[in-house]
Protein backbone atom coordinates (compact mmCIF):
# COMPACT_ATOMS: atom_id res chain seq x y z
CA UNK A 1 0.00 0.00 0.00
CA UNK A 2 1.47 3.33 -0.97
CA UNK A 3 1.39 6.62 0.75
CA UNK A 4 -1.72 8.15 -1.30
CA UNK A 5 -3.38 4.99 -0.92
CA UNK A 6 -4.07 5.98 2.92
CA UNK A 7 -6.67 8.05 4.26
CA UNK A 8 -5.55 11.23 5.55
CA UNK A 9 -5.48 12.26 9.00
CA UNK A 10 -5.63 8.50 10.08
CA UNK A 11 -3.04 5.78 9.96
CA UNK A 12 0.09 8.40 11.29
CA UNK A 13 2.54 5.85 12.28
CA UNK A 14 2.56 3.83 8.84
CA UNK A 15 2.33 7.35 6.70
CA UNK A 16 5.54 7.93 8.92
CA UNK A 17 6.78 5.11 8.29
CA UNK A 18 6.14 5.20 4.29
CA UNK A 19 7.78 9.01 4.47
CA UNK A 20 10.80 7.31 6.07
CA UNK A 21 11.63 5.15 3.91
CA UNK A 22 11.54 6.91 1.12
CA UNK A 23 13.74 9.90 2.95
CA UNK A 24 16.22 7.02 3.77
CA UNK A 25 16.28 5.70 0.20
CA UNK A 26 16.73 9.34 -1.43
CA UNK A 27 19.53 9.86 1.15
CA UNK A 28 21.49 6.50 0.40
CA UNK A 29 20.91 7.94 -3.10
CA UNK A 30 22.30 11.24 -2.89
CA UNK A 31 24.73 10.28 -0.20
CA UNK A 32 26.26 7.69 -3.12
CA UNK A 33 26.03 10.97 -5.37
CA UNK A 34 28.17 12.88 -2.97
CA UNK A 35 30.66 10.52 -2.30
CA UNK A 36 31.66 9.63 -6.06
CA UNK A 37 31.74 13.58 -6.66
CA UNK A 38 33.68 14.18 -4.01
CA UNK A 39 35.99 11.60 -3.17
CA UNK A 40 36.41 11.33 0.70
CA UNK A 41 39.96 10.68 2.56
CA UNK A 42 39.53 7.69 4.09
CA UNK A 43 36.46 4.53 4.28
CA UNK A 44 35.61 5.99 7.81
CA UNK A 45 34.80 9.95 6.23
CA UNK A 46 32.96 8.25 3.59
CA UNK A 47 30.76 6.21 5.85
CA UNK A 48 30.54 9.30 8.22
CA UNK A 49 29.30 11.59 4.91
CA UNK A 50 27.12 8.36 4.22
CA UNK A 51 25.10 8.16 7.60
CA UNK A 52 25.07 11.54 8.20
CA UNK A 53 23.22 12.47 4.54
CA UNK A 54 20.84 9.35 4.95
CA UNK A 55 19.79 10.11 8.70
CA UNK A 56 19.22 13.84 7.46
CA UNK A 57 17.38 12.64 4.84
CA UNK A 58 15.11 9.73 6.75
CA UNK A 59 14.49 12.54 9.72
CA UNK A 60 13.12 14.98 7.21
CA UNK A 61 10.63 11.96 5.69
CA UNK A 62 9.56 11.14 9.47
CA UNK A 63 8.85 15.17 10.41
CA UNK A 64 7.02 15.32 7.17
CA UNK A 65 4.81 12.23 7.80
CA UNK A 66 4.21 12.98 11.33
CA UNK A 67 3.05 16.84 11.00
CA UNK A 68 1.32 16.35 8.00
CA UNK A 69 -1.30 13.40 9.28
CA UNK A 70 -1.03 15.27 13.12
CA UNK A 71 -1.56 18.33 11.56
CA UNK A 72 -5.00 16.49 9.83
CA UNK A 73 -5.75 15.37 12.81
CA UNK A 74 -6.15 18.51 14.60
CA UNK A 75 -7.38 21.09 12.43
CA UNK A 76 -10.02 18.34 11.76
CA UNK A 77 -9.60 19.40 7.65
CA UNK A 78 -7.77 15.71 6.33
CA UNK A 79 -7.80 17.00 2.82
CA UNK A 80 -6.70 20.39 2.77
CA UNK A 81 -3.27 21.17 1.13
CA UNK A 82 -2.35 23.56 4.13
CA UNK A 83 -1.32 20.33 6.23
CA UNK A 84 0.96 19.86 3.54
CA UNK A 85 2.84 23.09 4.00
CA UNK A 86 2.84 22.74 7.42
CA UNK A 87 4.77 19.30 7.41
CA UNK A 88 7.22 20.34 4.44
CA UNK A 89 7.38 23.92 6.61
CA UNK A 90 8.23 21.46 9.60
CA UNK A 91 10.84 19.77 7.34
CA UNK A 92 12.45 22.83 6.49
CA UNK A 93 12.59 24.37 10.26
CA UNK A 94 15.01 20.66 10.67
CA UNK A 95 17.16 21.59 8.40
CA UNK A 96 17.49 24.89 9.55
CA UNK A 97 18.04 23.98 13.21
CA UNK A 98 20.51 20.91 11.75
CA UNK A 99 22.64 23.56 9.71
CA UNK A 100 22.61 26.15 12.80
CA UNK A 101 20.82 29.18 10.35
CA UNK A 102 18.08 30.88 10.69
CA UNK A 103 17.97 31.81 7.07
CA UNK A 104 18.77 28.11 5.72
CA UNK A 105 15.24 27.04 7.86
CA UNK A 106 13.57 29.80 6.84
CA UNK A 107 14.19 29.18 3.17
CA UNK A 108 13.88 26.00 3.31
CA UNK A 109 10.18 25.90 5.24
CA UNK A 110 9.10 28.09 2.34
CA UNK A 111 10.62 26.34 -0.34
CA UNK A 112 9.58 22.64 1.32
CA UNK A 113 6.38 23.54 2.18
CA UNK A 114 5.23 25.40 -1.00
CA UNK A 115 6.18 22.41 -2.74
CA UNK A 116 4.52 20.02 -0.51
CA UNK A 117 1.63 22.40 -1.00
CA UNK A 118 1.41 21.97 -4.82
CA UNK A 119 2.07 18.76 -4.46
CA UNK A 120 -1.04 18.12 -2.59
CA UNK A 121 -3.18 20.21 -4.71
CA UNK A 122 -1.84 18.57 -8.11
CA UNK A 123 -2.53 15.53 -6.67
CA UNK A 124 -6.38 16.55 -5.87
CA UNK A 125 -6.60 18.23 -9.12
CA UNK A 126 -5.10 15.19 -11.12
CA UNK A 127 -2.56 16.99 -12.16
CA UNK A 128 0.07 15.13 -14.32
CA UNK A 129 3.94 15.61 -15.01
CA UNK A 130 5.02 13.41 -17.49
CA UNK A 131 2.89 10.48 -19.45
CA UNK A 132 0.61 10.94 -22.33
CA UNK A 133 -1.69 13.69 -22.25
CA UNK A 134 -5.47 13.24 -21.05
CA UNK A 135 -7.87 13.48 -24.34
Amino acid sequence: MGYWDLQEGKDCIEKTWITTKLGTAIGLVGSAYHIVAFQPESAMAAFQRATSGTVTMATLGAIFGMTTCLSAQAREAPDDPLNYFIGGCASGVFLGARTHSAMTGTSACLGLGTLAYFTKIGKMEGWRLAGPPKL
